[in-house]
């Protein structure tokens, strides 16, 4: 039998005391773990906290500075053509900005007051109209029950509890409105400034990064001018679809109907459902039938819009894969409603441009040669810039790296596009050397 020290000590942490088998097993005491929070630690907590409160507080004027961040990219381009032809800078934003407001006015005085006065016209004639459709109704067995239902209908009680609705919607058009407005102003200022802010912006990076920097600047504005020219060509082809249908049905007021049809095709979702109302109102006169068959039309137009035209469009120019389009949409929409699918294509053109522009390494992504070549452009383009622009502010320096970048970039584009053209014709070659040579076999 074994004979046992005072106590040893297992590898379990045990302490066993006693030198007799039967000596009795005593436990160490368990260690106490604190933690402590530091004053730097907790007061860096309450900080990211009220980061966080603001940003969500904020969430609307954000919104309002990315809208005219994005109206700034589109009408900058604009004022720099006309400054190319020699036009002085402030002569060129006014004149811009004057032609948007022409062209807002003229297409508000267009749409509304006739949209007004068709409102007020089918008011006028709604007894006639609503028996009219109960007549239809009683026609047929199946929604004879609709007739009845339709002539009981109590406009007191749906005016009563669509009261509020109607003073909430509007104090929310207002809102937006003084946002649509702050928007303009803001764009308007930034223009203007351009000069010092891009030259503040540039301080605050380091001139070994400002290259890419102004590579970044130059694909947001292109995104933003896709994005614009995408918005431009659906609201167009929706404008021109809703008057010839309109026209064809024989619908008298079919220019104001198509004009506001455009006008809301830039809304995603709730575009298609503010159209609605006017064309089906417009069309009641004519019959159900002509009503169901232009509802089903313009349906039609929308599930193609939204399925094909927008993800061939927008994902060429923002160079976006149409599922990213789709899920950007949705997610935009869900967070932020019709604002934030307004925005949600550009956001995630430039959040897929800055993953790019940054080098951050996607999951299953590999180097590729065009990658490793932009990477030694970029060292030789930074050792030119360095050298330019020594001893120069930061607003010149800017100048000289939009300048240099914007040059890259037209000449890596229209060598692509050689590059193409070779391409094209070396398969055409091929394809006509196989022929031949299957001719000379035959």
């Amino acid at each position: 039998m074994a004979v046992r020290g005072p106590a040893q000590v297992q590898s379990n942490g045990v302490v066993e005391s006693g030198s007799a088998p039967g000596d009795a097993v005593t436990r160490a005491p368990a260690r106490l773990h604190r933690i402590e929070i530091t004053a730097r630690t907790f007061f860096t907590l309450l900080l990211v906290i009220a980061t966080c409160w603001a940003l969500v507080k904020l969430v609307p004027v954000i919104l309002m500075t990315i809208a005219s961040l994005m109206l700034v990219g589109a009408l900058n381009p604009v004022v720099e053509r006309l400054e190319a032809r020699g036009w002085r800078r402030g002569l060129a934003i006014a004149t811009v900005f004057t032609v948007l407001v022409i062209v807002a006015v003229v297409l508000g005085t267009l749409t509304f007051p006739a949209l007004v006065a068709q409102g007020a016209e089918l008011l006028q004639r709604e007894p006639v109209l609503r028996e009219q459709l109960a007549q239809w109704l009683d026609g047929r067995r199946f929604t004879a029950p609709l007739a009845e239902s339709l002539r009981r209908i109590n406009y007191g009680a749906i005016l009563g509890n669509s009261t509020q609705v109607a003073l909430s919607a509007s104090v929310r058009t207002l809102e937006i409105m003084a946002y649509a407005v702050g928007a303009i102003s803001l764009s308007l200022y930034v223009i203007l400034d351009r000069d010092r802010l891009r030259g503040a912006l540039y301080a605050l990076v380091p001139r070994t990064h400002h290259i890419p920097l102004s590579r970044v600047l130059l694909n947001l504005e292109r995104i933003v001018g896709g994005y614009i020219r995408g918005q431009v060509i659906t609201s167009a082809l929706m404008g021109v679809f809703m008057f010839v249908l309109l026209r064809v049905v024989g619908v008298e007021s079919a220019l104001p109907i198509a004009v506001f049809a455009g006008l809301v095709d830039v809304l995603p979702y709730i575009g298609g459902l503010l159209l609605l109302a006017p064309a089906l109102l417009a069309t009641l006169p004519l019959g159900p039938v002509i009503s169901l068959t232009v509802l089903g039309l313009i349906v039609v137009y929308q599930e193609v819009e939204s399925r094909l035209l927008i993800p061939l469009l927008y994902g060429r120019s923002l160079r976006l894969p149409s599922s990213v389009v789709l899920v950007a949409l949705l997610a935009g929409g869900v967070l932020y409603g019709v604002v934030g699918a307004l925005l949600a294509l550009p956001v995630a053109a430039a959040a897929l441009m800055l993953l790019e522009e940054l080098r951050v390494a996607l999951p299953g992504e590999t180097e590729t040669p065009d990658k490793e070549k932009q990477r030694e452009a970029d060292v030789v383009n930074e050792l030119e810039y360095t050298a330019r622009t020594e001893g120069l502010p930061a607003h010149e320096a800017a100048a000289v790296a939009l300048e240099m970048t914007d040059g890259r970039t037209k000449d890596e584009t229209a060598a692509a596009e050689e590059a193409a053209v070779l391409a094209a014709e070396r398969g055409a070659e091929e394809t006509a050397d196989v022929a031949a040579s299957k001719a000379d076999a035959t």
